[in-house]
């Protein structure tokens, strides 16, 4: 059940095979530090890690850290003890998030805390933000530790904000972007920037690959909140209306019940806020959405943030980096379905 997304608009498809290329050497650095600092000797923790560390994720912030940093010249090993904070940071976020949303799969997986409850999952999410915080102090650049620290901490306001506004169909198109702001592009934007931060790169840099990373993480977001109307389960990694089900407030459902009639709204307010959710209930949300242009709509705001993001990079030198990065670009907005 769902609407067939078509974003390639006949061009080839999107990939992001040229970063993984680049970053391919200090990736396999990074992978044995992940093993490395996952390991504990309390035997539930890396059974926990490793098994949402092993789920299949592309591991794309990381690789933006990397490629970030290869960019400007860097040499040496602080840029891979960077970027497994930042996919320790990111592993934390999803255990964490899978507990708060109550959700039973993640990439196609049950999720951690199905398999060894909700206590152990936070608790693990918490070690993984320890150990990142370790290596953070590790590499000894204080600009790098005061941007992933604050990045942790704007994540766990976007969450709370999140929370709040959680089954609230009264939350504004600028609320929602608040959340996912610091829920999602926070990150994107911190792993961007320390990559030039190590490599010493000036503040102008810096700066464009900070606003890289928050426009592309915002980019990033809202395909995914239309691709739960529209995706497919074993590409998106969770049932396709997982968010519908959970009675997450995502802009597809934002603009779709302001632009509707009053009963239209009657509708959402009893699938949403008193869990009227199943699969006919979904069923007709696909349809309002394709009515009102709900999910076309995300898509142009995504393609829109991802104009911002190429932008930012369109004043550095021409690098195998830099068209890498930019191919992330289509790759987050064209993921195919």
């Amino acid at each position: 059940m769902g609407v067939v997304l078509n974003l390639e608009d006949g061009k080839r498809e999107a990939s992001i095979k040229d970063l993984i290329d680049l970053t391919s050497a200090d990736m396999a650095e990074v992978n044995k530090l992940i093993l490395s600092k996952a390991g504990s000797d309390v035997e539930m923790i890396p059974e926990i890690a490793n098994h949402l560390i092993s789920s299949g994720g592309k591991r794309l912030r990381p690789m933006l850290t990397l490629a970030a940093a290869q960019m400007f010249g860097y040499s040496g090993d602080a840029h891979v003890k960077l970027a497994t904070s930042v996919e320790f940071m990111h592993t934390a976020t999803l255990l964490h998030d899978d507990v708060v949303d109550e959700s039973d799969l993640r990439r196609g997986r049950k999720t951690a805390r199905m398999i060894w409850g909700n206590q152990a999952s936070v608790l693990v999410g918490d070690f993984l933000l320890g150990q990142a915080f370790r290596m953070m102090v590790e590499v000894g650049s204080l600009d790098a530790l005061d941007i992933l620290s604050t990045a942790a901490s704007i994540i766990a306001e976007g969450e709370v904000m999140q929370l709040a506004a959680a089954k609230n169909l009264e939350t504004t198109e600028d609320e929602y972007f608040s959340v996912i702001k610091a829920k999602t592009a926070a990150l994107f934007s911190a792993a961007a920037e320390v990559g030039p931060v190590v490599a010493g790169a000036t503040r102008t840099d810096r700066a464009a690959l900070r606003s890289y990373g928050m426009n592309l993480g915002l980019a990033f977001q809202l395909i995914d909140d239309a691709l739960d109307y529209g995706g497919d389960s074993k590409k998106l990694g969770k049932n396709v209306g997982d968010d519908f089900r959970e009675g997450k407030v995502t802009l597809p459902v934002i603009l779709c019940y302001r632009r509707g009639t009053a009963a239209e709204r009657a509708f959402w307010k009893q699938a949403i806020e008193d869990n009227v959710a199943d699969d006919e209930a979904l069923d007709k949300a696909l349809k309002l959405m394709t009515r009102h242009g709900a999910i076309a709509d995300t898509i142009v705001r995504a393609r829109h943030f991802g104009g911002i993001a190429r932008d930012a990079l369109a004043p550095l030198d021409a690098t195998p980096q830099k068209a890498a990065l930019l191919d992330v670009i289509d790759f987050c907005i064209s993921r195919v379905v």
